[in-house]
């Protein structure tokens, strides 16, 4: 075997090195590079400028940590809340995973008083069954059910107009002790919801009465069973507002005494329209 001469040795070894930290940089680059633009809303050690119900909200190992246990149950669902404002155009990420029941993230909500909280929730649930779906808590309920693209109109009637993500992958990517990623983004009365980088959620709510276009932003804990749920990296970004659309719904005119074009010479007789303008739902003669 010929040996390979030291001075070749010493060259592949700073090669090695060179490209390592050419990657490290790159990767550094690209992590600043998605942080642009966003705020840090939870600092991994205490839980400064969120409120909680006492006794059921903590830091532990660097994430926020929400639990009931056979001994501390809950009468109601409980929110920590952010006290730092309201949201209303914004993209959210927030890194999460539970131990048995069921809670979510509040976002355009209404504080209602002790830690009670309703609105729009990105669903969070041990079983899978509810979670990404869109929420109305103390509200209108289910909104949009995981992997549905849907439009609200101003009636509230929820109308599927086309699919999302493989519902498959998108739980296959949820690991029941590992960590997986909200992004909620909220732009005008559009809204979207994605796990691990799957949309769940894209919804239109037209519903001019009851959307929400500005709330505050909160975790919560649910009555039932004991559960244990984290939330860690909470990060937020404000966008540029956008003015929601919410649709006008105008009745049609009606034709007052026009009797048809047998005997009203205001009608064509081929197509019977009436040539009157209407003023307020009213017509005159021309």
């Amino acid at each position: 075997m010929t040996a390979v001469p030291f001075s070749q040795k010493l060259l592949l070894v700073l090669l090695i090195v060179f490209t390592r930290a050419i990657a490290g940089e790159a990767q550094t680059a690209q992590n600043d590079e998605s942080d642009v633009g966003y705020e840090t809303l939870f600092d991994g050690k205490t839980l400064e400028g969120w409120s909680g119900e006492e006794g059921f909200w903590s830091v532990v190992n660097g994430a926020i940590t929400g639990q009931t246990t056979t001994e501390k149950s809950l009468s109601a669902n409980s929110f920590l809340i952010w006290k730092a404002g309201e949201l209303d155009d914004f993209e959210l990420k927030i890194k999460f995973r539970i131990e048995g029941g069921n809670s979510g993230v509040q976002y355009r909500s209404q504080d209602l008083g002790e830690h009670h909280v309703g609105g729009y929730q990105a669903d969070i649930d041990a079983t899978h069954q509810f979670i990404g779906i869109l929420y109305d808590e103390r509200g209108r309920g289910i909104l949009a059910n995981r992997a549905a693209k849907v439009e609200i109109n101003e009636k509230g009637e929820n109308k599927v107009v086309g699919k999302t993500c493989d519902e498959a992958e998108v739980l296959a990517s949820i690991k029941q002790s590992d960590w997986s990623e909200y992004t909620i983004t909220a732009h005008g009365n559009h809204l979207t919801q994605a796990i691990n980088g799957f949309v769940t959620v894209d919804i239109v709510d037209a519903q001019a009465d009851q959307a929400e276009t500005k709330g505050i932003l909160a975790l919560q804990i649910h009555t039932g069973p004991p559960m244990k749920v984290q939330f860690k990296d909470v990060r937020l970004r404000r966008l540029n507002v956008v003015e929601p659309f919410f649709p006008v719904t105008v009745a049609p005119p009606i034709v007052i005494g026009c009797p048809g074009p047998a005997v009203c010479n205001c009608c064509t007789s081929q197509s019977h329209r009436c040539r009157r303008r209407p003023i307020r739902g009213a017509f005159f003669l021309r």
